[in-house]
């Protein structure tokens, strides 16, 4: 089976529908059972050949310029995780008590959409769509229209089958591209959004640049972005070991600095009309808390299976029943990479919490001029 690096679209379509075989029509963990070994072990072997440890500039610059073939590559291997343990949004969100982690999710796509002024009679994009959990909920939330914009096209096949069986596929469709190099016609979108996604760009001003062409004149754009905070010091070990950590486990090319994040977007002409982190450090429950196996933050008895997944616990478990089904090969070997990743992350990303050198929830809301040049 050929490399699925620097590939077209159809030969991107081709190796999913390869790879993926039938698991669009299942969910979660069962879904990874049901992939082609071959067509698994190239998109392993295409993932990791980048993360070999290395942090500096010239392994950066080979994450960066492959960054296309590598989040596509991570996609076709962690999406089942994602929704085995997250659900359909792939996103973190502030909490509250009393709050179920459900609930918080949606509070956290509204709060969005609201502070974006979305309404029904927009066409709104999606930038980084995932399966469409965020996009069913806004479509719900505001009764607007959305199209979301993947790279991935497992991801966009199991969206759109999502669609359809919430009946939401006449104001809901995904569609495969590049979000560096869109297809739209300019100033053709109301507004748009993108959650916890354009993180992947291997340059912020490329990504910000394509919504600023797309997005109508007096359009606008809100953002949550993953960004290392102004705490983060690049020269510091410690520091960069737990950057390196979340790359690795989240398929990004490099994490940046927010002031990098809110240059970029005024570089390529945005006026930036609120900004607020709301990771807040001080907060009862803290963002990063399905990951830590702490019982003490969850708030509802219908989030104990969520929690278990996502838990250090739970993650251990998953990690382990991955092992034994490579051990008996049933999956393919190094399967145990994936999670060994994800676990990675997560660590890392509570680390990040933990010290303020990390969050995933830096907010803009930012405007493109009426006037555009």
């Amino acid at each position: 089976m050929a490399s699925v690096s620097h590939t077209t679209k159809e030969q991107d379509k081709e190796f999913s529908k390869s790879l993926h075989n039938k698991s669009v029509e299942t969910t979660g963990f069962g879904a990874w059972l049901q992939k082609d070994r071959t067509a698994q072990e190239v998109a392993l072997e295409g993932y990791f050949r980048h993360w070999d440890g290395k942090t500096d500039e010239a392994a950066e610059e080979r994450r960066l310029a492959d960054y296309k073939t590598g989040t596509n590559n991570y996609y076709n291997l962690v999406t089942d995780f994602y929704e085995y343990g997250w659900g359909t949004s792939f996103h973190f969100s502030t909490y509250y008590k009393g709050e179920a982690f459900k609930q918080a999710t949606a509070r956290h796509e509204h709060y969005l959409a609201s502070k974006i002024g979305i309404t029904e009679d927009m066409t709104v994009l999606d930038v980084g769509c995932g399966v469409g959990g965020p996009s069913r909920e806004i479509q719900r939330f505001t009764g607007c229209r959305v199209i979301g914009l993947n790279n991935n096209d497992y991801q966009i096949e199991r969206a759109n089958r999502y669609a359809r069986e919430n009946h939401l596929d006449d104001r809901l469709s995904y569609v495969k591209g590049d979000f560096m190099h869109m297809d739209f016609p300019e100033n053709s979108f109301d507004a748009v959004y993108a959650i916890e996604a354009t993180v992947h760009a291997p340059k912020l001003e490329g990504v910000y640049g394509e919504i600023y062409k797309v997005l109508k004149p007096g359009g606008t754009f809100g953002v949550y972005e993953w960004v290392m905070t102004d705490a983060y010091d690049e020269t510091n070990p410690e520091h960069r070991k737990i950057a390196y950590g979340i790359e690795i486990g989240d398929g990004i090319p490099k994490m940046y600095k927010r002031e990098v994040a809110e240059q970029a977007l005024k570089n390529v002409g945005f006026d930036i009309l609120y900004e607020r982190d709301l990771a807040d450090p001080k907060a009862s429950i803290p963002w990063f808390y399905p990951l830590t196996g702490e019982w003490k933050y969850m708030q509802s008895l219908s989030d104990i299976m969520t929690f278990c997944r996502t838990s250090y616990f739970g993650r251990k478990v998953t990690t382990f029943s991955l092992g034994l089904l490579e051990t008996l090969r049933i999956v393919p070997r190094d399967s145990t990479k994936v999670t060994a990743a994800l676990e990675d992350a997560a660590v890392n990303l509570v680390a990040g919490g933990k010290e303020g050198l990390f969050t995933p929830m830096m907010l803009y809301i930012v405007k493109k001029p009426e006037a555009s040049d």
